[in-house]
């Protein structure tokens, strides 16, 4: 038996997600494989495993736990291993800067993100699910977005048609959902992280996938979900002015269904819609209150280097400015 096939007969037969301690010491015991005497046999399991990562094989995959390692398994135990909740919780807990060590949460983004987007014109909000009526109603879990960004395009300067009526002219205005997170290193957070921006961005112009870090192991996954289902992808920096948009969202027609519904449920996209109906359908002598009005809605954003590096500073966000 070589090493590859001890490694994946222990995968196999741990059932579990594993770290590479765990599979040496699985193929050790059971005598799959007799290491040579001088050699470091632990690293040579983790650099194998990492080997059929890289290289595609469909047999192993792999999530990353809370720190700096890898939880393996193998394929033949994907429906054994819980993995949507395991990974699910994972994503909700605070990561660590690689490059001090320090923990930060996948809200302290938004503020960068609204800082991009504001540069850009984009009037943006934040959307609390947990203000949501009957938040614990799982049909409700991927409906909300993380944020709500619109840019209006050309805005008349006299009393315009009723907010219905002007939903439909496309040289108005676009509304666009955001999805952020902290980090996309693997194919399976890839996976859920893009579909969680499919299903919460049915009812927007377009939708966005937004990340602080993105392996770049995944573009080419990346760029066959972009071309698929049309959902864009933004590289999130901690100077928001050299964010990038990796790929470009598709354009789609509003779901009158869904805003309706998200309305109901969420205080929060409510108002933005009615902040948004007030700049349509107001008069001309209005119109500068009414926008006035969704700037102080709508989420704060920064303008100056010294305030970026001071707040990524107080929330440990890792930043180069220079």
């Amino acid at each position: 038996m070589t090493i590859k096939e001890a490694i994946l007969k222990s995968l196999e037969e741990l059932k579990e997600l594993s770290t590479h301690t765990q599979v040496y010491n699985h193929l050790t015991q059971n005598k799959y494989y007799e290491f040579t005497k001088g050699k470091t046999p632990e690293r040579t399991v983790s650099a194998l495993l990492g080997d059929f990562i890289r290289s595609g094989d469909t047999r192993i995959k792999r999530v990353k736990g809370n720190g700096n390692f890898y939880l393996y398994y193998h394929t033949k135990n994907e429906q054994l291993v819980d993995i949507e909740n395991i990974v699910e919780e994972i994503l909700e807990k605070p990561i660590v800067s690689k490059k001090e060590n320090l923990k930060y949460y996948e809200r302290d983004l938004h503020i960068l993100l609204s800082s991009y987007l504001n540069s850009k014109n984009i009037h943006s909000k934040t959307i609390l699910h947990e203000v949501s009526k009957n938040n614990n109603d799982n049909h409700q879990k991927w409906i909300h977005p993380d944020m709500i960004g619109i840019n209006f395009l050309r805005l008349q300067t006299k009393t315009t048609q009723q907010f219905v009526k002007v939903l439909n002219t496309k040289d108005i205005f676009k509304i666009t959902s955001y999805e952020v997170k902290k980090e996309i290193n693997t194919d399976y957070e890839l996976k859920k992280c893009y579909f969680q921006a499919v299903s919460n961005s049915s009812w927007a112009n377009y939708g966005y996938l937004v990340a602080f870090e993105i392996s770049s192991s995944l573009m080419d996954e990346i760029e066959r979900l972009n071309q698929s289902f049309g959902i864009g992808v933004i590289q999130l920096n901690a100077n928001p002015f050299e964010s990038k948009i990796l790929f470009q969202s598709k354009y789609k027609e509003l779901d009158f269904k869904t805003i309706d519904k998200l309305s109901k449920v969420n205080v929060d996209f409510e108002k933005f819609i009615l902040n948004v109906e007030k700049i349509l359908t107001a008069d001309e002598k209005y119109l500068e209150s009414s926008q006035k009005e969704l700037t102080e809605f709508c989420d704060r954003y920064l303008t100056e280097d010294s305030d970026i590096e001071k707040y990524c500073k107080s929330k440990n966000i890792p930043i180069d400015l220079n």
